[in-house]
């Protein structure tokens, strides 16, 4: 029985070795090889689009840059559609995914996340000269121009408003703009993004939710070691002004928060 005793221990041991071998692999695989692969999708202004130029562009594709320059290594983008995105992860098409991945309790049940570094909240849109909507309450009886199957045509309908379909956020501010909507509720990012472009438009935020929703970047579970070196990266571009700089950008303000 001491033949079985110490072949059961042998492969004890030679599990740990595997084990512990394993701890932090992608990470030492990513510095060895001097590249994070990244999936995006490369179709989703502002965040990862391609200008027309046609380079690769946008607040995701800066992020993504930025951290890795702080982990020592270039970035290579690999594109896809978003409905098979995070899958790619499964399939080891690439290392991360930064592409405002909402950190979700579903999400995190398979992946991991890095810290927080995108925070949106919804917002209640009016235009300019609106007196009348000052909260999401204040909705009850008027016309809100949303997306039917979205959270915020939920959110607005539970706040007692007529929905006014539309296939998204420009559709929902062009009713909003040419008086066949009172309001919208849309992502704060969207708005900001919007007004970036277009200052002058006679839109304003009434009202905004109190919670946000946060993104991360989202990696494989199991490799603690690279989630804390991407969490680092995020805060060393948050401390020395990187990302505040990649925020003005975009959105003309700090988005993290």
């Amino acid at each position: 029985m001491k033949w079985l005793k110490s072949l059961i221990i042998a492969g004890t041991l030679q599990a740990l070795a595997v084990t512990a071998g394993h701890a932090g692999a992608n990470l030492d695989q990513i510095k060895q090889a001097g590249v994070i692969k990244v999936g995006t999708e490369g179709t989703y202004a502002p965040f990862t689009y391609h200008d027309t130029s046609g380079a690769l562009v946008g607040f995701d594709v800066e992020i993504a840059k930025a951290i890795a320059d702080k982990l020592g290594v270039k970035v290579e983008f690999l594109e896809g559609k978003w409905d098979g995105l995070i899958a790619g992860l499964d399939a080891n098409r690439y290392d991360a995914v930064i592409n405002e991945v909402g950190i979700t309790d579903a999400r995190k049940a398979k992946y991991d996340f890095s810290d927080p570094y995108i925070a949106s909240k919804a917002v209640l849109i009016v235009r300019g000269d609106n007196t009348d909507i000052k909260t999401f309450a204040d909705l009850k009886g008027k016309k809100s121009a949303q997306s039917l199957t979205s959270n915020f045509g939920k959110l607005a309908e539970t706040n007692g408003a007529e929905l006014v379909g539309t296939d998204g956020f420009d559709q929902s501010i062009q009713l909003l703009l040419t008086g066949r909507a009172d309001a919208t509720i849309n992502d704060s990012l969207s708005f900001l993004d919007f007004k970036k472009h277009k200052p002058d438009a006679n839109v304003k935020i009434a009202a905004q939710e109190e919670n946000a929703d946060y993104s991360g970047v989202i990696v494989r579970k199991g490799d603690p070691e690279l989630v804390a070196a991407i969490n680092k990266a995020l805060a060393d571009i948050k401390a020395d002004g990187t990302y505040k700089k990649i925020s003005d950008t975009y959105f003309g303000q700090d988005v993290s928060k």
